[in-house]
């Protein structure tokens, strides 16, 4: 004689089944939307294109758009710098509050007065960030950052490193990225909602 399923039982198991799938579904969506911590949790000494000393305290009290690159760098760098100087723009007065950095990854070749005529050429509001290899490796390790060194056809070297925008919101959490190449509309909507909303 073959036993047959209770009903209940079978639903029952389906549905506890459920609710820990939406548990488990809810718990990594929040997981996912809580910002990482940033390189203000390691501490770091740097300076700026003028000169000026540097810490983690800087990025904590203004929004901030933080790229990391290097002067040598062909295309993604200046073109990436020159929206960004657009986008200051573009924002006017209701972007004020934005701070703007320019980390470089090449800290041996970009030395402060190098950074600074690099930064000013696409606007004032960018400011340069450098110093001891040593130092700027906890800034590249606090965020994850890709930064590769490669050597070049020429005997040179060239730096491999990571394309996108960081967001940074004032408190000094990573908000959000804007990948290379991002639609001007897109990524102005994208600094409004996500680091202007509030400010």
């Amino acid at each position: 004689m073959s036993r047959q399923r209770n009903p209940f039982a079978l639903a029952g198991g389906i549905a506890a089944t459920l609710f820990v799938a939406i548990l488990v579904g809810v718990m990594v969506w929040v997981a996912m939307d809580t910002p990482r911590s940033g390189p203000f949790d390691a501490k770091f000494s740097l300076v700026d294109d003028r000169g000026k000393p540097v810490d983690q305290s800087l990025f904590k009290g203004s929004p901030a758009l933080v790229y990391f690159g290097y002067t040598h760098c062909p295309e993604v760098c200046p073109t990436t710098l020159y929206e960004v100087a657009g986008y200051l723009k573009e924002l006017g007065p209701q972007g004020a509050p934005l701070k703007a950095y320019f980390f470089s990854i090449d800290p041996e070749r970009d030395t402060p007065e190098v950074m600074h005529g690099y930064v000013t050429a696409f606007t004032d509001r960018i400011t340069g960030i450098t110093g001891r290899p040593e130092e700027m490796q906890k800034v590249i390790d606090g965020w994850k950052v890709h930064a590769a060194r490669l050597p070049s056809e020429d005997g040179d070297y060239h730096m491999s490193h990571t394309t996108s925008l960081f967001l940074i919101g004032a408190d000094g959490r990573l908000k959000g990225l804007l990948p290379y190449g991002a639609d001007l509309e897109q990524a102005l909507a994208k600094i409004r909602n996500t680091l202007l909303r509030h400010v």
